[in-house]
């Protein structure tokens, strides 16, 4: 590594003075690169923030780690300036410490600069408007491999730290010769972990759900508000939140309504009385649904679906760009087909018929009733 006396000469000085010399030089000049360099950046970002996102995003998230950074590795040159006064021991702790650190400011700058990515996918994808399925898509697969890289960023940097140390490489060459039995133990005792991790791999290749995705799980109709690689957050009609771990949808069935895509068929169920005159309600179904600003104008349909010994069931189909949308189109048609069938056709409301026989149009009943009038009987 480049030391800063190969820079700036430092012979004729005392020691101590020196070395503080070289800290403020060392420091001074990393933090002046860093003011220049992201001084600049802020400048481009301020004048044309539209149309570099990207870079945006990476001038805000990796500043600080940068910062750090750059400091750091400032003060790695600045350690062999260190008088002769200080001892080997304290020399070689200060150099793992400044090394550890760098590897932490590392793997800071890949985590921000990772998100700083995903964030300006997110600024370019438009999920408000009625048909985002490639965007969630892309969201999706997006924000599981940010947060898989993630996972590998830190357990490399973990792995990079404890090889500074003299006792954990040797503890690390001893457990070689058992990493066969070790591997096995330990993938019993995580199978469950490790199955969830698999199952976040799986979804973020396969998507059978995606971020935004409207699904019914567990009974519960809801949205998909979170994935990561070990659970999944649905966010249910009523604001409550359900955790699931993320094996569930890879073992269990569950219903995807925006799996292809966001329109949805929306069902109305009208059961009436034989009167009805169907026409008249296909008619008034028509006006109703075509009228309404949820209907996404591709379809309508009403059949009669069922005749039943108290009356007839009928089924209103429509069309909707996405379930918010079909669920209050379907709430609609039903209060104004309510309100239609009140005013227009009351007879064919639904109602319970009880017919009483008249004795003289009924042979039977009167044979019976002049029978036991001739025995006498009270009828």
């Amino acid at each position: 590594m480049l030391e800063l006396s190969q820079i700036v000469p430092f012979d004729g000085l005392d020691p101590w003075p020196a070395f503080a010399v070289a800290l403020v030089l060392a420091l001074g000049g990393a933090l002046l690169i860093h003011a220049v360099v992201y001084g600049a950046l802020h400048r481009i970002r301020r004048t044309a923030p539209e149309r570099l996102p990207l870079r945006g995003h990476l001038v805000l998230q990796t500043e600080w780690p940068a910062r750090w950074g750059l400091a750091l590795v400032a003060l790695r040159l600045v350690l062999p300036q260190l008088p002769p006064e200080v001892d080997e021991g304290t020399a070689s702790h200060l150099a793992t410490a400044l090394s550890i650190g760098l590897v932490v400011a590392v793997a800071w700058l890949v985590v921000r600069s990772v998100k700083a990515v995903r964030m300006s996918l997110g600024d370019r994808l438009d999920l408000h408007k009625a048909d985002n399925l490639s965007e969630r898509r892309i969201l999706t697969q997006v924000g599981l491999l940010q947060r898989l890289i993630n996972v590998v960023v830190i357990v490399v940097a973990v792995a990079a730290i404890l090889l500074h140390f003299e006792p954990v490489r040797r503890i690390g060459a001893g457990l070689l010769a058992s990493a066969g039995v070790a591997g096995i133990v330990l993938g019993f005792a995580a199978q469950r972990v490790l199955g969830n991790l698999f199952a976040g791999i799986q979804i973020a290749i396969t998507q059978p759900i995606r971020v935004d995705d409207v699904v019914v799980v567990e009974g519960e109709w809801a949205r998909v508000e979170e994935i990561t690689l070990t659970y999944v957050v649905v966010r249910i009609w009523d604001l409550r939140r359900l955790v699931l771990p993320i094996s569930y949808f890879i073992e269990t069935p569950f219903q995807n309504w925006t799996r292809t895509g966001a329109q949805v068929i929306g069902t109305v169920y009208v059961r009436t009385d034989y009167t009805v005159p169907v026409e008249d309600v296909r008619a008034a179904v028509g006006q109703i649904v075509e009228a309404s600003e949820h209907f996404d104008g591709e379809t309508w349909r009403l059949h009669v679906t069922d005749l039943g010994e108290r009356g007839v069931e009928m089924r209103a189909l429509m069309t909707a760009s996405n379930a918010d949308h079909a669920w209050e189109l379907r709430c609609e048609v039903r209060e104004e087909l309510l309100a239609w069938l009140r005013e227009h056709h009351p007879e064919a409301l639904p109602r319970t018929r009880v017919v009483f026989p008249d004795a003289e149009s009924d042979p039977a009943r009167l044979g019976a009733e002049t029978e036991r009038g001739g025995r006498g009987e009270e009828v």
